[in-house]
């Protein structure tokens, strides 16, 4: 005798859909509010970021030498800008890039290789103040280097009549200012990335008889790429695009930078050319575009690693 089973009853539980590819879907509604609003705030976020890149290009490939003529987007499309920003001989913009790129280069060459100096001091070393100095260093970031621009006036000024070299409107005074003023964020920046790197690989190094500069350069700095690359894209973008000092101490029109000469296009308010000064700031992004998309890798790491271990 065989027993007949009764049929089950129906479900009630919602039915998951699933599409093309086997993932669980959810409805509109659900999704927009647990994913899907954070895709439109990218979207608002990225257009409202480029547009100003998009309008800069514009004004810059419009010969017309106003912005009002920029309004359409790429409604004229010509070289005109770049052309004029080359012919000037009383605004030599090569010369300007030049100036840039030197001095942005070597200060933040030095200003990655002194911090990593004075940061490797304070995470290896014990002495007397070191506490005191790394809390000084700390507290004179509070007070921006705007408020010493008399100071620096009147020092350079000073010295100028001492060693012409480092003077006003010398390239080696201002690279000079730059690096008093950039040393103390980015020595405490380095300094909490050092002691995420253990101590036990110095120990074992001094052990087989390397001497602190051989731990410094051989091991230590291999370890810390990330910060340096950080420090020195940090430094590099803010010394490329950096004004008010610089329009102090580089008095010369051929010793200046881009930041102050391309302001002599836009200083009068009767013959403003913004075409012109679109184009030279379109030029003067591209150093920077550059090093960023080089150094992108080392970005992240370098910003968090710091803050693990302080």
């Amino acid at each position: 005798m065989t027993t007949r089973l009764a049929p089950a009853p129906p479900s009630t539980a919602p039915v998951r859909r699933t599409n093309k590819r086997g993932d669980v879907s959810m409805p509109p509604g659900r999704w927009f509010r647990e994913k899907g609003w954070r895709h439109a705030v990218a979207v608002l976020a990225t257009v409202f970021s480029v547009f100003p890149l998009l309008y800069v290009l514009s004004a810059a490939l419009n010969s017309s030498g106003t912005m009002a003529g920029s309004n359409a987007l790429f409604s004229v499309v010509d070289f005109g800008n770049f052309q004029e920003l080359f012919a000037n001989e009383e605004r030599p913009f090569g010369r300007w890039f030049v100036n840039t790129m030197v001095i942005a280069v070597v200060t933040s060459a030095l200003t990655v290789f002194l911090g990593a100096l004075a940061a490797y001091s304070f995470s290896r070393m014990r002495f007397r103040g070191r506490r005191g100095g790394l809390l000084t260093l700390l507290l004179l970031q509070m007070f921006p280097q705007l408020l010493t621009v008399v100071a620096i006036f009147l020092l350079l000024n000073y010295l100028g009549g001492i060693i012409p070299a480092i003077g006003l409107g010398s390239s080696l005074g201002l690279i000079m200012v730059y690096l008093g003023g950039a040393l103390g964020v980015n020595t405490y920046l380095m300094y909490g990335f050092f002691n995420t790197v253990p101590q036990s690989l110095d120990e074992s190094a001094r052990i087989d008889g390397a001497s602190h500069v051989q731990v410094f350069f051989k091991i230590i700095l291999p370890l810390v790429t990330p910060i340096l690359a950080v420090v020195g894209l940090l430094a590099f973008i803010g010394i490329s695009s950096e004004f008010v000092i610089a329009s102090v101490v580089l008095t010369d029109p051929e010793s200046q930078t881009l930041a102050v000469g391309l302001y002599s296009y836009v200083a009068q308010q009767r013959s403003e050319n913004w075409g012109v000064f679109a184009a030279g700031a379109v030029l003067a992004a591209v150093p920077v575009m550059a090093l960023f998309l080089f150094l992108q890798r080392y970005i992240a790491s370098g910003l968090t690693a710091g803050g693990v271990k302080g």
